[in-house]
């Protein structure tokens, strides 16, 4: 029972030292930018399949591949970096720049797809495959290799900080940048500096780690999530509570994997996280002295949004009606109406998205968490124990409010990354439950023979049936958050979104109006799983996972946050264009990250933005006087 407990404590140990090495990236950044940088997994897979494609394939020795693939990683962070990173700080408020990096790491994902394809990738070990005998726990060697890298970089960085004045520099940068600035410092340069060597950090990490991991072109997303989880328990900023964090998750989950079950070792390990942003959010060794924030950064407001108002208003909106209730007579092809059905579907839970984060300012990384709990209720009443389609959509949706108002209560005093960071766990526990529960679920095999959704005996079974039932929901949904966002819930919403001491001030009970929003946001996007799971007869983690989440966000800044009918261009121009390009649809992975990394940099309004800006243009001036369009003044416009 001993040996037991000491081989699974040093599997935890050489676990979390991959964890480590990632969240010591995380810390870097977070240290000099204040900003959450989610590409860091990314960099890892990626000099992983460079070093695998110049070993395995061109025969390079193993040195000379490991260094090229550093070498390239870093370079290709430095590009990102310079092109995107350190102009969209000067920008954009903290918040938006986690989906940046969010959009950075989808495109990174896509490219690995393009270049090597979905199959998984390893390298042989970099001494032999027998392990060897420590503390009475038989470990592999190239464990000590990722153990060994982890205390190198562990090292590295207390000899950069305390040891060197480029160290001193980076500090400084991080403790008050416009000090740093007034000093000589380039705090911009720092940046792109701590960029670059999170980047080098990151691949040298992947590298070690790729002969212990099948690595395919999307494990980067793991890795990221794994070390952003392993920083937030350490603390951010604090190198040593990245590395204590890396390896108190990489504990957990191997006690959870022995003694409890492996299929539920990611659920429990990311209770620990949640109980620890309940009890202490900064982290377990936060940093004693927080980063200021620059007058300048208090400066930051979200993007202007683009307003429909008066008879412009009407016309558009029975311009769109009738647009989506013509379409089918006009299209003959029956996958382009099967692929307009599920863009109505997903636009549900975009609909829900946009009311938590466009109007109330909340971020939210799990929106597909509740596709899953209402599609899987909804689906296992309705097989299982034959409940209508539409009570069981009804109970989905039930659930689904539940546990958005236990969410909601137990994260209310969590804000901007720490909210995300606890959203993102909660979708991430979701989908461990999913894959965990296989007597229920199906497992990672799926739930099948789901019935396809009905009311008052008529069957929605076919692609036009179904379609014309969703474009029936949406125009509803529509006409009713309209109305709402429109009267004194809506401006409560934006209230709390401008500022929410001064809504606050004003008398707006603040915590009442973020559960409302929260609570609005899991009922839609519950209703959306419901009808996946009917539509489609079938449902798996896969299909309503974290990746649909990033999905769901990126069609919402893509289409236009804060506007209602906005995401639906985005829904639309990611779920139809690779169906009408099939050609490309090897391209769709790098298209989402590029449209929302774009989306942020170039028009922040969205699609939606951009035509308003071309319609103002082309007449001469700001429609306002006409009743067309009104986009809010920022605060501080001038």
């Amino acid at each position: 029972m001993v040996s037991e407990a000491v081989q699974i404590i040093t599997g935890g140990l050489l676990q979390g030292s991959v964890f480590a090495i990632v969240a010591l990236g995380y810390a870097l950044v977070y240290r000099v930018t204040g900003v959450i940088n989610l590409t860091q997994g990314a960099f890892c897979v990626l000099a992983a399949l460079i070093t695998y494609s110049l070993e395995r394939t061109l025969h390079w020795p193993v040195p000379l591949a490991v260094a090229t693939a550093v070498v390239a990683t870093v370079g290709y962070g430095l590009l990102i970096g310079a092109a995107v990173f350190v102009p969209a700080l000067v920008r954009l408020p903290p918040s938006s720049l986690l989906m940046v990096t969010a959009g950075l790491l989808t495109l990174t994902n896509g490219f690995a797809l393009v270049f090597w394809g979905g199959d998984p990738y390893s390298l042989p070990p970099f001494s032999g495959e027998e392990p060897v005998d420590v503390l009475g726990a038989r470990v592999s060697t190239q464990g000590l290799w990722v153990a060994g890298t982890a205390l190198i970089i562990i090292l590295g960085f207390w000899y950069l900080f305390t040891r060197t004045m480029l160290g001193k520099a980076l500090q400084a940068c991080a403790e008050n940048p416009t000090a740093a600035r007034l000093m000589g410092i380039d705090v911009h340069r720092m940046a792109l500096l701590a960029f670059a060597l999170a980047a080098m950090i990151a691949a040298l990490g992947g590298i070690v780690v790729a002969p212990i991991f099948s690595l395919q072109f999307d494990t980067g997303q793991m890795f990221s999530i794994l070390g952003f989880i392993a920083v937030a328990i350490g603390g951010m900023g604090s190198f040593i509570g990245a590395a204590v964090g890396g390896l108190l998750l990489g504990i957990a989950k191997q006690l959870a994997a022995g003694y409890v079950s492996s299929l539920f070792s990611e659920a429990l390990a990311l209770c620990l996280l949640l109980v620890t942003l309940l009890w202490r959010p900064s982290g377990l060794f936060a940093l004693g002295r927080p980063r200021r924030t620059d007058v300048r950064g208090e400066q930051h407001v979200h993007a202007p949004i683009v307003r429909l108002r008066g008879r412009g208003a009407l016309l558009f909106g029975i311009l769109l009606a009738v647009t989506i209730f013509a379409l089918p007579s006009v299209i003959s092809d029956p996958s382009t109406i099967n692929s307009l059905a599920i863009a109505g579907i997903l636009f549900i839970a975009v609909l829900g998205l946009d009311i938590l984060m466009g109007y109330a300012g909340q971020i939210s990384l799990g929106q597909a968490a509740f596709m899953a709990i209402g599609g899987y209720v909804a689906a296992i009443l309705a097989t299982n124990y034959d409940w209508s389609p539409l009570m069981s959509t009804l109970m989905g949706a039930l659930v689904s409010l539940i546990c958005a108002v236990v969410l909601a209560l137990a994260t209310v005093r969590l804000r901007g990354v720490y909210l995300a960071l606890a959203t993102l766990a909660f979708g991430l526990v979701v989908d461990a439950l999913a894959i965990g529960l296989r007597g229920i679920t199906g497992g990672p095999s799926g739930l099948t023979g789901i019935p396809s959704f009905s009311i008052a005996g008529f069957v929605f079974d076919t692609d036009r049936s179904m379609y014309y039932l969703v474009a029936a929901i949406v125009s509803v949904l529509l006409l009713v958050l309209v109305g709402a966002t429109r009267a004194g819930f809506g401006r409560a919403l934006m209230s709390v979104r401008a500022d929410r001491m001064a809504a606050g001030a004003l008398g707006i009970n603040v915590t009442r109006v973020k559960m409302a929003a929260f609570a609005i946001s899991a009922v839609l996007a519950s209703l959306s799983g419901s009808l996946y799971a009917f539509y489609f007869q079938f449902l798996s983690p896969e299909m309503v996972g974290t990746a649909r989440s990033f999905e769901l966000l990126t069609m919402l800044v893509v289409g236009g946050a804060g506007t209602l009918v906005g995401p639906l261009f985005g829904v639309v121009l990611l779920t139809i264009l690779p169906v009408i390009f099939q050609p490309l649809a090897l391209y769709k992975t790098m298209v989402e990250g590029a449209l929302l990394v774009a989306a942020f940099r170039y028009l922040p309004g969205g699609i939606l933005g951009g035509l308003a800006l071309l319609w103002s243009w082309s007449s001469g001036h700001i429609s306002e006087k006409s009743g067309l369009l009104r986009q809010p003044a920022s605060r501080n416009a001038r």
